[in-house]
């Protein structure tokens, strides 16, 4: 007769099967910020990813050009800012029928990132991530936490505190 009522027993009886690689590491949402230009973010700061149309942005006056607009999400009002351009890359297309936001948030304030595709989430392990100082254009440095290199791409291991800081100057 099996036992089962003790954990130890119960565990005898499960396959043994090692931890996959891909299981570790930490969550990141990859996206392209433009055209050739993967990043990624870390799950801990991306609250979530709206499909959105040009429409329900309130566009502001005097804004910087990569300040895309207001919007009332759930009750609260956030600015939306076209990521890549603000980083000096070419801006999103503004004539789509929606735009791709990631919603990132710190302690203090929520902001709207337009991307140009969400790709879905991957684990990276901290020891793969490299310096941004060689890799990238100085201007985008202050905005990375680092780069990882990753089959035949540099994916741009962005600071959401950076960013946010930056969009609030």
């Amino acid at each position: 007769m099996l036992d089962l009522s003790t954990p130890k027993n119960a565990l005898d009886f499960l396959p043994k099967q090692p931890l996959k690689a891909k299981n570790k590491g930490d969550t990141y949402l990859k996206f392209q910020l433009a055209k050739q230009t993967p990043a990624v973010l870390s799950m801990t700061q991306a609250q979530e990813v709206i499909l959105l149309a040009p429409s329900r942005l309130t566009p502001m006056p005097n804004m910087p050009a990569y300040v895309m607009g207001l919007l009332n999400r759930r009750y609260r009002v956030l600015w939306v800012i076209d990521l890549a351009r603000m980083l000096g890359l070419p801006g999103v297309e503004t004539n789509v029928q929606q735009y791709n936001i990631v919603i990132i948030r710190n302690q203090s304030a929520t902001l709207g990132l337009i991307v140009t595709t969400v790709e879905g989430v991957i684990r990276l392990t901290s020891e793969c991530i490299q310096s941004p100082l060689e890799q990238v254009s100085s201007s985008i440095v202050p905005y990375l936490r680092g780069c990882i290199l990753q089959e035949q791409e540099i994916l741009l291991l962005l600071d959401a505190e950076a960013i946010m800081h930056n969009a609030q100057q």
